[in-house]
Formats: structure tokens, C-alpha cells, sequence
């Protein structure tokens, strides 16, 4: 029997009389390449982890207006994952498009806010990680559903996509949710034979699945749950627990080190805004987590390239530039539309998106750039300084071996006082200073730093903590000239130089 829908989606169908347990009507799909079992399974090694399939399934969410996601995992009895959302939903007809492999030509125009591509990702994010995937949506107060069951098409060897029946639609979990809505879509998987592969504990071991997913979900949308300007805001839950926005940038308290530059392809926009994070000594330790993840600071420096503002690449440089400890602090956020797609050769996965030559020789120069302002950050932590204009405690001193010596700085007010007032006994104070030179834990100090871990010593100085220090400086003024030079010297001195606010005060 010929569909009488099947010349507005431009594809042949047959719908085949048989009758499940329930009532459900099988759909062939005949304009598919044959084999069906072979070319399903195989898809389902494309690569997706649980994160980025569901990563994919909220794409198709936000791409039909939900506001609203909740992702439900049951591991217990019969385990399923389900993904439910408050878009405008299906009807019939939508449904079974959606559910065809190849349901979207990638070349064709899409709207700006489509976060989709192949037409493939509902179909091969699902079945990356179950066997039998059910898709229920309501439009318009409507209620359809349709399955995908590999273990049926196995037996049936043809595209044999289950049309569902009211008793199995009613059955699927959560169903009350999105009916009672009036609109919306629930994606569920069942038969989660991937995940199960290795696990001694399925459902102790779900829970650690789905921190995985957490992070993952926070970052990849965390625009969407920020809600920033002219970007419709999403919630996402999972199992009922908001996810919160992890922003990669720290954008409240980084430095946006230059204007953000937009370059023209065939007449479409792409706009790159570098950034500089704070040193790390100002960070938290859950901000320092936030930003590094197990990975840490290092790994994740680089471009963070998003399209229609959802996060695909990040981490890397794209060989324009290796990464290093003094480049650790520098992210480029780089804004691509979807009409560019072809150009960043984007897989099915979304995960994978390489600049064009056009792009990377724009993007080199602002990498050069950044590379500087990020170093001077890690040096000076944060402070934008010079050595021939400040005075430091310590002086870094290149031999002529080529070698680099840290040497406490004599001429340093305090050092300087200290040697006034102890007279004849200077040598001793010589001698100290020269055994802390030598001391310095340097070995462990790199271990410290390029494990992110955090350093206290940095902390910022007290007005308690200088006052003082300042008393005592100029105690050892005779005249109100050594105190005018005293002034001078304290303010291109740390950390007095910071603080000269206080230091007037003082006076």
C-alpha cells in the first residue's frame, strides 16, 4: 500500500500489514540501500561516547524551541535512558522523516539557529548505545510514536520501522510528561547493550556515566544554560538535578586581552574573541576544576570553536602554536554559523572541525599575539609590569652560560633596611639571603605549578600586613628628603605598588 505522504518527502515507502502483540504497524522503508542489519550495526561504530550522543539528542531539542530538556537514566530492572524536551513536537508524518537515515541533505540551507546537519544523529547517537530506540511526540495535543528495534530488523532483514500503537506508547516511561505539556518529544533508549559491555555493576556504575555526562553537558552548552544576549535559555536536568553553565572563559573575571575580530568567508561572519584567564593563584580551587577538568590548565588551552554558540572543538591549537606552560592561561573563542559547515569539514559526530586555510592564516597573527599577553600573565601574575620600571623582591638573571639564576634583589627597600640597622653583622644577613637562593625548592615548584596546583604564597598582601612594613621602612628616614625618596622607591615596589592607595594614607 502506497503512502499517500510519500511524494512530499520525495522518497518511496511501503507500509506492510503485520500486527504486533499490541497493535503496532511496521513501515518498510524500500528507498534505502539494502541490508539493513549490516549497515545499522555498522553505523554503531562511529565513534560516540554516552556524552556526546546525548550531546546530539539535545541538539535536536533545542533545534525544535524546547526550553526545557530532562534527561532521566533508570539503570535498575529493564534500564533505559530517556530525553525528554518541550519543543513544538511531531506529528506522524515528521516522525517518520525524522526516524530515516539520511533524513537531511547536509549542502541544504538551513535556519540560523539549526544545531543539526546529516540528518543522522538522532538515529546513529541512539544506537551507538542501545538496541532499540522509541521516539514518542506530541504536536498539537497529537500522539504518535515510532521504533527503531535492531533485534526486529535482524529477523525481518529489511528498514522496518515500528509505527506505535496507543497501549505501547502509553506504556513508555515519563509519556505523562510531555502529554500533559500539550507539545513536546521523549527519546528513549532501551536494550543498553553498549553500556553494559565490561561492567560488573551496570547500575553502580551508571552514576559515574552520568558525571561524565554532567561535565561534558555543562560545557558543551553552556551558552544555552547561561542564557546570554540574544540566546533563547535552556535548562537541562538530569534526574530531576539543574545542570549549571561551566564557563571556559571565566568571563566575570578574565581579561578579554584583545577586540574581538571578525573574518568575512563568502560573505558570512566568523567572529574570534581571544581571552587571557586569571593567574592561577587568583583562582579558586573549584574554578581552577571548572576550567581544567582531570586534564588540567594545560590541556585545555587553545581555540573552543562553536557553531551557532554550541561548543564542538576545544583544547587545541590547530598546530598554529604547541602548547606550553606559559600559553596555558590563552583561549580563543571562535563563533562559526552552520552556513560554513562544508568549509570546518564537521563530522556526523560534531566533534571534529578543522579551520580552512583562509581562516588559519587570519587566525595567526592573533595567535602571536595572545601568546605574549598569556606568558606576561603566568610571569608577572597578572601584573602589567616591566623589570627595568619595578622593583622585585626577586631578580631573574641570565648567566653567561646561558643559564637563569633567581637572586633576592639587595637593593629591595626592606633587604636594604634590614642591612642599615644590623651594621657590622651585614655578612650574616649576606649569608642568609645567599642560603635561600640556594634552597629554592625549584624542582617541586614546577611540580606544583604544571600540576595546577595552587600556591597561597601569592596572596594578596593586607593593609594590616603593610602599614607596618611601612613604619618600619620609614623609621629609618633622617630627613624629609630620604623620605621623599622613600616614597619614589615604595611606589614602583611589590607589593607596595599595588596598594597606593595605602601608601598615601600612611603618609
Amino acid at each position: 500500500m502506497k503512502s499517500n505522504f510519500s511524494r512530499e518527502w520525495n522518497i518511496k515507502m511501503v507500509i506492510f500489514a503485520h500486527v504486533s502483540v499490541k497493535g503496532a504497524r511496521i513501515l518498510k522503508i524500500v528507498s534505502l540501500p539494502p541490508n539493513a542489519p549490516v549497515l545499522m550495526e555498522a553505523t554503531r561504530a562511529i565513534g560516540y561516547s554516552l556524552e556526546t550522543a546525548l550531546a546530539d539528542i539535545i541538539d535536536n531539542s533545542i533545534t525544535a524551541n524546547a526550553t526545557k530538556i530532562d534527561i532521566n537514566f533508570f539503570p535498575i530492572g529493564s534500564p533505559y535512558v530517556a530525553v525528554l524536551d518541550n519543543g513544538i513536537g511531531m506529528h506522524q508524518e515528521e516522525l517518520i522523516n525524522a526516524m530515516r537515515y539520511g533524513s537531511q541533505n547536509p549542502l541544504d540551507t538551513r535556519t540560523v539557529a539549526d544545531l543539526g546537519r546529516f540528518g543522522l544523529g538522532l538515529k546513529t547517537a541512539s544506537m551507538s548505545q542501545c538496541r532499540k530506540l522509541s521516539v514518542i511526540s506530541v504536536k498539537n495535543g497529537a500522539v504518535t510514536g515510532a521504533q527503531w528495534d535492531l533485534d526486529f530488523i535482524a529477523t525481518s532483514n529489511d528498514w522496518s520501522l515500528k509505527l506505535l500503537g496507543e497501549d505501547e506508547i502509553q506504556a513508555c516511561p515519563h509519556i505523562n510528561e510531555i502529554t500533559s505539556n500539550g507539545s513536546g518529544t521523549i527519546v528513549l533508549w532501551q536494550e543498553l547493550d553498549r553500556l553494559k559491555v565490561g561492567e560488573l555493576s551496570f547500575d553502580g556504575n551508571m552514576g559515574k556515566h552520568m558525571d561524565r555526562v554532567r561535565d561534558h553537558l555543562s560545557l558543551v552548552f553552556h551558552r544555552y544554560l547561561s542564557g546570554e544576549a540574544g540566546l533563547r535559555k535552556i535548562q537541562i536536568f538530569i534526574n530531576k538535578v539543574p545542570l549549571k553553565s561551566a564557563d571556559p572563559f571565566l568571563t566575570g573575571k578574565s581579561t578579554q586581552v584583545m577586540d574581538e575580530e571578525s573574518i568575512t568567508i563568502e560573505g558570512q561572519k566568523i567572529v574570534v574573541r581571544p581571552y587571557i584567564l586569571p593567574h592561577i593563584s587568583m583562582l579558586s580551587q573549584a574554578e581552577i576544576n571548572m576550567l581544567g577538568g582531570e586534564e588540567g590548565l594545560r590541556k585545555q588551552q587553545g581555540f573552543y570553536i562553536y557553531r551557532n554558540k554550541r561548543l564542538l572543538v576545544w583544547g587545541t591549537w590547530f598546530r598554529l602554536m604547541r602548547q606550553g606552560e606559559l600559553s596555558k592561561l590563552a583561549r580563543v573563542k571562535v563563533d562559526i554559523p552552520n552556513s560554513l559547515d562544508y568549509l570546518w569539514t564537521l563530522d556526523i559526530k560534531k566533534s571534529v572541525a578543522v579551520p580552512p586555510e583562509v581562516v588559519r592564516k587570519n587566525l595567526a597573527p592573533i595567535i602571536e599575539k595572545l601568546a605574549g599577553n598569556s606568558r606576561r600573565t603566568w610571569t608577572y601574575r597578572g601584573k602589567k609590569e616591566t623589570e627595568d620600571s619595578k622593583i622585585h623582591i626577586w631578580n631573574r638573571i641570565r648567566t653567561r652560560e646561558g643559564g637563569i639564576v633567581y637572586e633576592i634583589n639587595r637593593d629591595y627597600p626592606l633587604v636594604d633596611s634590614m642591612g642599615e640597622a644590623i651594621g657590622t653583622e651585614k655578612n650574616i644577613l649576606e649569608q642568609l639571603l645567599t642560603q635561600i637562593e640556594r634552597g629554592l625548592p625549584l624542582n617541586q615548584l614546577y611540580v606544583d605549578l604544571t600540576s595546577d596546583e595552587r600556591v597561597v604564597n601569592e596572596s594578596k598582601a593586607s593593609k594590616g600586613e603593610l602599614f607596618p612594613l611601612l613604619n618600619r621602612l620609614f623609621a629609618g628616614c633622617r630627613n624629609d628628603q630620604e623620605r621623599k625618596k622613600m616614597v619614589e622607591r615604595l611606589s614602583v615596589t611589590e607589593p607596595f605598588d599595588q596598594h597606593t592607595e595605602w601608601l598615601s594614607e600612611f603618609l
